[in-house]
């Protein structure tokens, strides 16, 4: 248990992953608890993909040791508790869609009444319901990706290790499949999302890693991952001297645009302090206009971060 009361859903210490000479992950630690989406960022080669593999038993680490759902990878019972959706599903084309689910069903050792039931309800949820009798090699990509989910959920999985998931979706399909993530979080599913979507991550997931060259550079809530300032752009009828010496007591930094002398950019350390840049622009007699605060996108702050670790 961790000092939040949550139990682990994975637990990643010292894993290493060497392929001849290739070291391909590189002493990677992580946790992710129970009933949290937790998205796995980072650039083509960083190692997300041997991760996965290593989580779900396809590959096994040179050093290190893995637990999912408190057990070993290697725990079969426990396996039986995983759903997984790889990045690019090749899946049994000349099967209608139906008997797909049937086929994966009783592998997972579902049969009669409750595995009918259990594919009527993963189509309804997947946006596939009356596509039961199409062959799967007349899917769309996008369809593809849907039917490929509904057999990841058809064991109602306690984890869920999705790769790419909205990888070949249109826009409408990102945003159902974003909509059934929410719903199958807020049913205590834990969600692990490997993905370079990071709007969808920065929506869904309560914490992400990034990961470049094999190793760990950050692990964190989205909003708390980067120690950057809020900026606030503040808008005002005048700007004195006044304003800017108070200003500066409670700011990081206080700019004034160069074309617009009546807008300032305000860096300051949190809510609280946001708060009170709108107190002194009234007790300095100043007209406050706007006062917008700009945080940095995820995908922004991703970019710097592996960009600094390229360096």
């Amino acid at each position: 248990m961790n000092k939040k009361g949550l139990e682990p859903a994975i637990e990643v210490k010292g894993l290493r992953k060497v392929y001849r000479r290739l070291v391909a992950v590189d002493d990677v630690s992580f946790t992710m608890y129970r009933g949290e989406a937790f998205g796995f960022l980072g650039p083509n080669g960083a190692g997300k993909s041997t991760v996965v593999k290593i989580l779900t038993g396809l590959v096994a680490p040179t050093r290190g040791t893995v637990r999912v759902l408190g057990q070993p990878v290697s725990h079969r019972e426990t396996r039986r508790r995983v759903g997984y959706l790889p990045e690019l599903p090749s899946f049994h084309r000349w099967l209608q869609a139906g008997e797909f689910l049937e086929f994966h069903g009783r592998l997972y050792g579902l049969r009669g009444p409750l595995l009918e039931k259990r594919c009527k309800e993963v189509l309804n949820l997947v946006g596939l319901v009356g596509r039961e009798q199409q062959r799967l090699g007349t899917f769309s990509k996008g369809m593809m990706q849907r039917i490929g989910l509904a057999q990841a959920l058809l064991n109602q999985p306690d984890l869920l290790l999705l790769d790419e998931l909205v990888s070949g979706l249109d826009p409408v399909g990102q945003r159902d499949m974003r909509d059934l993530l929410r719903h199958l979080k807020g049913e205590g599913m834990s969600i692990f999302l490997n993905s370079h979507q990071l709007a969808d991550v920065e929506a869904l997931c309560d914490r992400v890693a990034i990961i470049n060259h094999g190793r760990i550079l950050k692990v964190g809530a989205p909003h708390s991952l980067f120690d950057e300032p809020h900026v606030v752009e503040v808008r005002v009828d005048s700007v004195g001297d006044d304003l800017l010496h108070r200003l500066g007591a409670v700011a990081y930094a206080v700019r004034q645009d160069e074309d617009d002398p009546c807008l300032l950019l305000v860096e300051v350390p949190g809510d609280e302090a946001t708060a009170s840049v709108a107190t002194i622009v009234h007790e300095c007699g100043m007209r406050l206009y706007a006062l917008t605060p700009h945080r940095l996108s995820l995908e922004q702050l991703f970019l710097r971060t592996i960009d600094a670790s390229n360096r």
